[in-house]
């Protein structure tokens, strides 16, 4: 009890004193606070920008700034890092925090994703920086996302190349010889520059590589000390002036028109071809020209959803009765063709042997070695190398001058046919999403059906579409912005930071931006919340929370049924369950409108509408949905 009570005496005391110190800090005239403030080290010359005694006016991270600035990057997203603070501090300072404007973010991974999402949507890329080692390993999953979806980025690593310069301790655990060859498999080219001019040219020409298609990240290693080293002769920064798409060799757009003409059931398969609403209207073009079906893989928006010829839930069946198969910069050619039997990995082809397969692409320019991406080997009937984007007008005047009045009778016949099967398709779309119209948890097919009803009058655009398939087939879209395809490479904590890059991207052109987000996935980086409430990124995300991670839920379930094994201990590992997550109070911790959990299908209408309405006032907002595992 004595001692007790002497640590009880020891502990008032102190917190007497800690009180008495913090009074007299109050009691402190505001005048001498800020004289004290003054003395600091961080606001004298001893605390300044300085080498040698003297200080740096223009350090050689403005130049880069300026280099940046010749690119028309808009912006840069980046948790702050001392590899870069030089850089940092001239983009807000000396670059007055304006094309680039920084972006702040809380992960390196949601910085990469950020960019990917903004170019999906901008057309146009967005810079990251990253912290040596550390961040570019944080970075590493949201770049290669971006490399399996041919959409490039401007990495900027930050470095000291100089072993000498390294700051002792934790500089040089952060340090590398090469940092890029942390990334290297997945980026398209790097450099590490060791002058200013070399710095100004490596950057303007991995700008170039990078915009050139097919499309890839590419990376600079920025040296610490170039960036703080006064500038001792100004260089040159060179005039980036981007190169012209290829266009396919006119021959053998001659040999797919002549092929695809006399076809009795030609099929047009689109994965990443359209890049803007020019390349959805030249395959539009074509498949009228043709009067052919189109199957649009989700990748990219290619085909207007409600088009008459478009049939992308039948198309297996397509496939099956082909002759003549047209696919435009399709990643998997080889699963568009075929069946795969799991677990027992068994083969199913599908397409008829004496298929005429046409395919133009430009993926042979773009392999590398070690992570497959690049799916099994296909070989088409007549390969063509060509932008797929720019090769289709010039593949549709070839179709129109090589069909005879004859054809395009059939044309129009084939036309009719392919327009009631899309009728019967969506209608069968439609009776597939009223199933459990009233269920709670509340249905997938219902819960995209909201979301349409509430936003189909705006502007929108659907900035990430893998999560669920339902608004590919129910939705009313026409427009390239409209739905901006997944994450490419599969990798979980994309759509959240992607969405926020795309919404970024569609606050500057009018458009409304919408989400349907896994749960997952945004657990993996819940920090974006912040980014995109700081920075009045106005989104409308609506979680699709089925408190699960629902594809491995099946693999377990899949594997129990061939052990012979209970298939209800699947949900171990895999569920979000006890607790569950309330997302709506992650949300609004991070500073974003929220509402939810909602578990009433009839409550979600009214829900969105709130939300929806904080939208439109230029902010991001978050509806918490219960939803079904599928």
């Amino acid at each position: 009890m004595e001692d007790a009570e002497n640590s009880g005496v020891a502990r008032r005391a102190f917190l007497k004193g800690a009180a008495a110190a913090g009074a007299a800090i109050a009691a402190m005239p505001a005048s001498a606070q800020a004289a004290q403030e003054a003395r600091s080290p961080a606001n004298t010359a001893e605390g300044a920008n300085r080498q040698g005694g003297k200080f740096i006016t223009r350090p050689g991270s403005d130049f880069m700034v300026d280099v940046i600035k010749s690119l028309g990057i808009k912006y840069v997203a980046s948790c702050p890092a001392s590899s870069f603070r030089s850089l940092h501090e001239s983009f807000v300072n000396y670059g007055g925090n304006k094309d680039p404007e920084f972006i702040s973010c809380l992960h390196e991974e949601s910085s990469a994703a950020i960019a990917h999402g903004y170019f999906k949507a901008a057309g146009k890329p967005l810079a990251i920086c990253a912290h040596g080692t550390v961040g570019l390993q944080h970075a590493a999953m949201g770049v290669y996302n971006a490399w399996c979806d041919r959409v490039p980025m401007l990495v900027i690593g930050g470095n000291v190349l100089d072993a000498a310069k390294r700051r002792p301790g934790v500089e040089w655990y952060h340090c590398a010889q090469d940092p890029a060859a942390l990334m290297r498999d997945f980026m398209k080219w790097d450099d590490q520059p060791v002058s200013l001019q070399h710095f100004a040219d490596s950057t303007v020409r991995a700008y170039k590589m990078a915009m050139a298609p097919p499309m890839a990240p590419v990376m600079i290693s920025c040296d610490l000390e170039l960036q703080e080293s006064p500038i001792e002769q100004e260089a040159v920064i060179p005039k980036v002036v981007l190169s012209a798409p290829p266009q396919a060799d006119m021959r053998m757009l001659e040999e797919a028109a002549r092929l695809l003409v006399n076809a009795e059931h030609p099929v047009l398969i689109a994965d990443r071809t359209a890049r803007s609403q020019e390349g959805v209207q030249a395959l539009v073009a074509l498949a009228e020209a043709l009067q052919a079906p189109v199957v649009s893989t989700g990748n990219r928006f290619n085909f207007p959803t409600m088009h008459p010829l478009h049939l992308s839930d039948r198309r297996k069946d397509l496939v099956r009765e082909a002759d003549v198969i047209l696919m435009l910069e399709v990643s998997d050619p080889w699963s568009m063709l075929n069946d795969f039997g799991d677990p027992w990995k068994e083969v199913r082809p599908v397409a008829h042997p004496d298929l005429k397969l046409i395919h133009i692409t430009l993926e042979d320019f773009i392999m590398k070695s070690n992570l497959q991406d690049m799916q099994r080997f296909v070989q088409p009937t007549l390969p063509i190398s060509g932008d797929s984007q720019v090769s289709l007008p010039l593949l549709v005047e070839a179709v129109k001058r090589l069909a005879s009045a004859e054809r395009r009778m059939a044309f129009a016949q084939r036309g009719e046919q392919i327009a009631r099967q899309h009728a019967a398709m969506i209608q069968a779309a439609r009776q597939a999403a009223s199933y459990g119209w009233e269920a709670s948890p509340i249905s997938t097919g219902r819960l995209a059906a909201e979301v349409w009803n509430a936003v189909r009058h705006e502007p929108w655009s659907l900035v990430v579409t893998d999560a669920t398939s339902w608004p590919k087939r129910l939705w009313d879209a026409t427009d390239f912005a409209q739905m901006l395809g997944g994450s490419g490479g599969y990798g979980v904590g994309y759509s959240a930071p992607a969405a926020v890059g795309a919404a970024l991207a569609n606050r500057d052109k009018g458009l409304l931006s919408v989400v349907i987000q896994p749960d997952g996935d945004l657990l993996f980086a819940p920090g974006v919340l912040w980014t995109a409430a700081h920075h009045k990124i106005p989104l409308l995300m609506v979680m699709f929370n089925n408190q699960a991670y629902g594809q491995e839920v099946m693999h377990l379930q899949r594997m129990a049924n061939l052990h012979q094994r209970d298939p209800r201990t699947s949900r171990i590992g895999t569920m979000m369950w006890d607790p569950e997550i309330n997302f709506s109070k992650i949300a609004e911790g991070h500073g974003v409108w929220a509402e939810g959990p909602i578990t009433d299908p009839n409550a979600l209408g009214p829900a969105l509408q709130r939300a929806l309405k904080v939208v439109k006032g230029g902010a991001p907002a978050l509806v918490d949905v219960i939803c079904q595992l599928r």
